[in-house]
């Protein structure tokens, strides 16, 4: 959070355009790193953050601390970067339901305990596998490190939606990150 955000932010709807800047400069990385590991385009996610911000700037005037800045821009760019992901339509896999109904509690605390012996590129190309909704999640919660109740807001779901997409999306990349460990042996 920048210094007096929410005085900073007045000011830039008060007519005070060029200060924005100070908040682009504190959010961009940020900002980036969500939309490149939702989208998985260096290049693509570059424009969608400088469009993320345009986006973020027109609609200053809406924001009405219901949540922090950051918590709403992270909506904007999470819904910017899905609806660029379903225009790409990225080659996803589905996973049948009882396969994921297969995979246990402790099957799935081991793998995030590490003691698996799986790779951390067999996870890097099965999070790759996921739809563009489910990887959002995941670097909601893991990378960035969000808690679920502002995963929540951003993604516009219910704190129980969330817990339960969580736990659904950590077995298919438990099946996906099996399946590719016993193709490389």
């Amino acid at each position: 959070m920048l210094n007096n955000e929410k005085e900073l932010l007045e000011r830039i709807i008060g007519g005070e355009s060029e200060l924005f800047s100070k908040v682009m400069e504190h959010y961009a990385q940020a900002v980036y790193a969500l939309v490149v590991r939702i989208v998985g385009s260096a290049e693509d996610s570059e424009e969608l953050t400088q469009d993320i911000f345009i986006k973020a700037y027109e609609q200053l005037p809406y924001f009405r601390w219901r949540s922090t800045f950051s918590t709403w821009l992270y909506r904007i760019a999470y819904n910017s970067a899905i609806s660029h992901g379903r225009r790409k339509r990225q080659k996803t896999i589905e996973i049948d339901e009882r396969r994921l109904r297969q995979v246990s509690d402790s099957a799935l605390d081991e793998m995030e305990q590490g003691t698996t012996g799986h790779s951390i590129e067999a996870l890097q190309k099965a999070i790759g596998q996921l739809d563009v909704e489910e990887r959002a999640l995941i670097t909601l919660f893991y990378y960035e490190e969000r808690p679920i109740s502002e995963c929540a807001v951003i993604l516009g779901y219910s704190e129980g939606n969330v817990k339960v997409r969580l736990h659904r999306i950590r077995k298919k990349l438990y099946i996906l990150i099996t399946q590719y460990s016993d193709e490389r042996e």
